[in-house]
């Protein structure tokens, strides 16, 4: 163990309850090798001396790693890992216009939400001009069985006709404005930001409350300067990679 990783842990400085925490600190472990698949970790009264803390904050860390199928228990053996989270959970979210609209033929969407008529007058991060009224979409993003991504997509209203349910259950945000033929976007953009799960969010995903999430917001403007898409995706920390070309 690196000198680093040796020493105690100060979660005294987050509102984030200790346990999910620790819970993030041994699931990095497990995702970056340093504890490797098919190991042995340490016990529960190694870990607690490790990061300070006391015994049933680290059960309830391991707890929550049991829940997600990373490590396994036996008694009078010890604690061993699974598996990786991104062995079965690993979203790669793009950063340019190609990378937005390719389809993830591995996801599916169900969608928890349909209503029409919404209007809208403060958008964090928006660009171009309100439509009149707004189709809301609430949407659930599924993966091997678990879901990873919870999304709000407003569309311009004016559009529902042209859009089938096929492509509510079927297309990203950006896909299902780049398909109509007569629309043309002239601009469009992403802003990351990073929060944790509030309760809502975390039941929508079966993940703790306060957990890490990434907040992605995506705005689509047309020739005519109206926002016709506006949306909110919110990922499960651990199973999101942001690559950015620099060069």
């Amino acid at each position: 163990m690196t000198t680093s990783q040796k020493k105690t842990v100060d979660f005294s400085r987050s509102a984030i309850s200790r346990y999910i925490q620790l819970a993030t600190l041994f699931r990095q472990r497990i995702d970056s090798g340093f504890w490797q698949v098919g190991a042995q970790i340490p016990t529960v009264e190694e870990l607690s001396i490790e990061c300070g803390v006391a015994r049933a904050t680290i059960r309830q860390a391991l707890d929550l790693l049991e829940k997600e199928g990373l490590i396994e228990r036996f008694r009078a053996k010890g604690t061993f890992v699974r598996r990786r989270a991104q062995e079965e959970l690993w979203c790669a979210v793009g950063t340019d216009w190609s990378g937005l609209l390719r389809p993830n033929h591995s996801a599916t969407i169900e969608v928890l939400q349909d209503e029409g008529d919404i209007v809208l007058d403060n958008v964090p991060y928006m660009i171009g001009e309100f439509a009149q009224s707004y189709r809301h979409l609430h949407r659930r993003h599924w993966r091997n069985n678990a879901p990873f991504l919870l999304t709000d997509v407003y569309i311009d209203e004016r559009l529902r006709d042209r859009i089938t349910p096929e492509d509510i259950r079927t297309k990203t945000a950006l896909r299902l404005i780049h398909d109509l033929k007569d629309v043309e976007i002239v601009d469009a953009q992403q802003t990351l930001t990073i929060g944790t799960a509030d309760l809502e969010t975390a039941e929508s995903l079966s993940m703790p409350i306060n957990a890490p999430v990434a907040y992605v917001y995506r705005r689509a403007v047309d020739n005519n300067g109206i926002t016709v898409l506006i949306a909110q995706g919110i990922y499960i920390g651990e199973v999101v990679r942001f690559d950015v070309k620099l060069r």
